[in-house]
C-alpha cells in the first residue's frame, strides 16, 4: 500500500498529464491512496467570502491556521468540494476511477477538537487562546479505505476530521497522510510538494534516519517543519519509509519510489 499526499500549489499549477498516467500507473500495479492539501484556496475563497484568515505560530515553531466556526465551515466547503471535486475530475478525466471523501465520512479520520491552545503572540510571549475548531487526529477508519482499494478504486481524501461531538475539525494534510499511511500499513508515505526535499544551510538532504530528523526539525522553516513531523509520525506508526520530493517533476511519484531525487526518511 501506498499513500501520497499532493501538495496545494501542485494541485493549482501541475494537473498534467505526466502526473496524471503517473497516478495511473501506480494505481494499476496496487494499492494506492491520495490525500490533498489546498490551504491557499481556502485563504483565497475566506477573503473573498470576508472572511480574514489568522494564522498562529507554536512554541515549536509550527505555523497554522486559527480555525474559528465561521472557518471550519468555509474549509470543510473548500476543502471537501472545490479542491476534492476538482482532484476527483481531473483523475476521472485520465480513467482513474477516483473516489473523494473526506474524513467526515464514514467516520473516516476521527479527532479531538483542541480546547486550548498555547501560542506565541506578535510580541514573542507565550499565551493561551481558545482552541477553535482545530482537531487532533486519535483514529483512522482504515475498513472504508480498504473496501473501495480492494474493488479498484482509488480514494481522494480532503484532511477535515469529524469530532467527538460530530463537529468538522480541522486537520493537517500532511499529518494525516501520515496518520492514514500508518493505519493501512502502508509500506511508504510521499509528500509531493513544491521544493526538492528537505534542505539545511543550503543542502539538499538526500537521506535521514528518524533520529535525525527528530533533531534537525526545530531547525526546519514553516512548512517543511509540518512534513518532516508528519514523516517522523508516519514512521512510528509503522510505517517503513517517507519520502518528500518536488511533484513538479515528470513522473514524482515513480522518481520517489525509486529514490531518484528528494530526501528519504527511514528509521535507521
Amino acid at each position: 500500500m501506498l499513500v501520497v499526499k499532493i501538495g496545494g500549489d501542485i494541485i493549482q499549477s501541475r494537473m498534467e498529464e505526466s502526473l496524471l498516467s503517473d497516478i495511473r500507473r501506480i494505481h494499476e500495479s496496487g494499492g494506492l491512496i491520495l490525500v490533498h492539501g489546498g490551504g491557499d484556496e481556502v485563504t483565497r475563497i475566506a477573503e473573498m467570502l470576508g472572511k480574514e484568515q489568522r494564522f498562529i505560530q507554536s512554541p515549536s515553531g509550527i505555523r497554522s491556521r486559527y480555525t474559528d466556526l465561521e472557518t471550519v465551515q468555509i474549509y470543510t466547503m473548500v476543502m471537501a468540494g472545490r479542491v476534492n471535486k476538482a482532484v476527483v475530475r481531473w483523475l476521472q478525466s485520465g480513467g482513474v476511477p477516483a473516489v473523494g471523501l473526506s474524513g467526515i465520512d464514514g467516520a473516516l479520520i476521527r479527532a479531538r477538537r483542541k480546547k486550548r491552545l498555547l501560542i506565541i503572540d506578535e510580541r514573542g510571549r507565550k499565551r493561551i487562546i481558545e482552541g477553535g475548531y482545530t482537531g487532533k487526529i486519535t483514529e483512522v477508519e482504515r475498513g472504508l479505505l480498504d473496501l473501495l482499494v480492494e474493488n479498484g478504486y482509488l480514494p481522494v481524501v480532503a484532511p477535515i476530521a469529524i469530532g467527538e461531538e460530530y463537529e468538522p475539525l480541522n486537520v493537517d494534510s500532511d499529518r494525516a497522510a501520515a496518520h492514514i499511511a500508518g493505519a493501512v500499513g502502508a509500506d511508504r508515505v510521499i509528500f509531493l510538494t513544491d521544493v526538492q526535499g528537505v534542505t539545511l544551510n543550503g543542502k539538499l538532504l538526500e537521506r535521514m534516519t528518524l533520529k535525525e530528523a527528530e533533531e534537525i526539525l526545530p531547525r526546519m522553516g514553516a512548512g517543511m517543519d509540518k512534513k518532516v513531523l508528519a514523516s517522523i509520525e508516519a514512521l512510528k506508526a509503522g510505517v517503513k519509509e517517507a519520502v518528500i520530493c518536488s511533484g513538479f517533476l515528470d513522473e514524482p511519484i515513480t522518481r520517489a519510489i525509486e529514490h531518484k531525487g528528494g530526501t528519504v526518511i527511514t528509521l535507521e
